[in-house]
């Protein structure tokens, strides 16, 4: 038998693929996919504007991300649904919307397409999201989303297609959300939260046994976002009869 083939390295199959974006320090860069795949897209600046116009029914935005502590762009609900669920993964660690701009010629002709979002694992793995309901996703986007997860599997990049949150999820998610923050964090009072949930705990009778819930809620909804205290966020909305218990192994 012969010897094994050698694989063929990615900036080989990513030659053929043009990348336009604009890096960390406001520089337009355009050139070969290959060439340029281990830029830190987390870091970039969005490739296109947003539109923003009278009557439009889409509201466009900037969320805080906590993980990397910077601004990121949304231009629906949707797309900030999407932005925080990136947020609130522990395995995230920065994030940009619009991050670049791919073309490519398809045979026919030449095609392009920005993708949503770019995220960068803490195992330094890229992540590339695009956000598009199901329902609005008709053949040319499809066929534009499975290019797009070729492309990026060529380079290490994984592809994720994602759509509206289901509910009751999505409304937890927003909640807690709203104490991602560091300013929510207090030091004695998360010391004693760990110690009450280190047994699971109904969330209002717990957070009562650490103090006024006027001061520790905002302390606890921070661990749960943090992921050092743990919950089901799927199956009901978070509420007073909520289990919480500490987590396993808590968010850096």
């Amino acid at each position: 038998m012969g010897e094994p083939a050698k694989p063929v390295p990615a900036w080989e199959y990513a030659s053929d693929v043009e990348v336009g974006f604009v890096d960390a320090a406001g520089a337009v860069r355009l050139g070969s996919l290959a060439h340029y795949w281990g830029e830190p897209f987390e870091h970039a600046s969005p490739a296109r504007k947003y539109t923003a116009f009278k009557g439009q029914k889409n509201f466009t935005g900037e969320y805080w991300a906590a993980a990397s502590r910077s601004l990121v762009g949304y231009e629906s609900w949707v797309e900030r649904d999407a932005v925080m669920a990136l947020d609130f993964n522990p395995a995230v660690v920065a994030m940009a919307s619009q991050p670049f701009r791919l073309a490519w010629m398809d045979g026919v002709r030449d095609r392009e397409h920005t993708p949503d979002y770019f995220a960068r694992l803490a195992d330094g793995t890229g992540v590339v999201v695009d956000v598009r309901p199901q329902n609005l996703v008709d053949e040319e986007a499809a066929e534009v989303f499975a290019v797009t997860a070729r492309i990026c599997a060529t380079v290490g990049w994984q592809f994720r297609q994602v759509g509206d949150l289901d509910q009751p999820f999505r409304a937890n998610l927003r909640w807690l959300a709203r104490y991602r923050h560091p300013r929510c964090y207090r030091t004695s009072v998360a010391g004693r939260l760990r110690e009450v949930f280190t047994e699971p705990q109904l969330l209002l009778a717990g957070a009562e046994r650490v103090g006024d819930r006027l001061a520790v809620l905002p302390v606890l909804y921070h661990l749960l976002w943090q992921h050092e205290l743990t919950a089901d966020l799927i199956a009901a909305p978070l509420g007073a009869a909520t289990v919480v218990c500490l987590a396993a192994r808590g968010r850096p």
